[in-house]
């Protein structure tokens, strides 16, 4: 299976709140300085997209994807627990 996340990456939250997101994602996610996202906070998540997503149209690309990849909702479930786990790993590693 494709991993569908990246490692975590840190951002420091500025003075203003200002975060600077890392280049190589702008980049890929086709955001220039004069992008809008939308931050949701899921728990103690925050989740950040694109403003021109919207719930019905990034519910439709998810679905795009997935049969593309074709990947399940257990296969998306189980690389989220991956990724949870992979980032506790790192979040709490004792030195």
């Amino acid at each position: 299976m494709r991993d569908l996340a990246s490692l975590p990456r840190v951002a420091r939250v500025r003075i203003r709140g200002q975060i600077t997101i890392p280049q190589d994602i702008r980049e890929e996610m086709n955001l220039d300085e004069q992008a809008t996202v939308n931050i949701f906070r899921v728990g103690k998540v925050l989740l950040m997209t694109p403003k021109r997503l919207q719930r019905a149209s990034m519910a439709r690309m998810v679905e795009r994807e997935m049969k593309r990849e074709k990947l399940s909702l257990e296969d998306l479930l189980a690389d989220l627990r991956s990724q949870r786990k992979r980032y506790l790993e790192e979040a709490y590693t004792k030195d």
